[in-house]
């Protein structure tokens, strides 16, 4: 057995009609992430909140590496304008957060939406406004803890809705 290098590798190079909206979040380290996980899942596009860490920012673009150039992305200044605005572009505005509505994540069908937005509430608020989504997720844990980190929840996400869209 071999372990392959990144020029062994060809991936199957596809986009989702996916957009990922992050509100107010705050570690440079999770905006970073978001980029390198977006990038590697197909995702077309990521709106941050103007207030997030930017991506002049060293640490974000040491832990995005070089996604930031690969994947589309914009500042917003308004949580409830960017929402509406993406709602009226067609797109079904999905909360990756715990409600007494959400649905666990292998439960809902991706399928049944033609754009989708995954909404990232911040580390320590989650989602702003709760009342704009359409649906919310939930991914199923088993331990003790009841929360988990930001991007890891982006991570798990991504993986379910591109393993049903694909």
């Amino acid at each position: 057995m071999k372990q392959l290098t990144h020029s062994d590798i060809k991936n199957k190079q596809q986009q989702f009609a996916i957009t990922i909206v992050c509100d107010a979040i705050r570690t440079p380290e999770n905006i970073g992430m978001c980029f390198r996980i977006s990038e590697s899942f197909g995702v077309q596009k990521i709106y941050f909140e103007e207030s997030s860490p930017s991506t002049e920012n060293r640490i974000v673009k040491k832990t995005a590496r070089n996604t930031i150039s690969q994947i589309k992305h914009a500042v917003y200044n308004d949580f409830n304008e960017i929402i509406h605005q993406l709602k009226a572009e067609g797109n079904t505005i999905i909360g990756i957060e715990i409600t007494d509505k959400s649905i666990n994540i292998q439960d809902f069908n991706f399928k049944n939406h033609k754009k989708i937005v995954l909404l990232l509430g911040s580390e320590r608020n989650g989602i702003e406004n709760i009342n704009l989504v359409d649906e919310t997720i939930v991914i199923p844990m088993y331990g003790r803890n009841s929360s988990m980190n930001v991007i890891h929840s982006l991570a798990i996400t991504l993986y379910e809705v591109t393993n049903q869209l694909k």
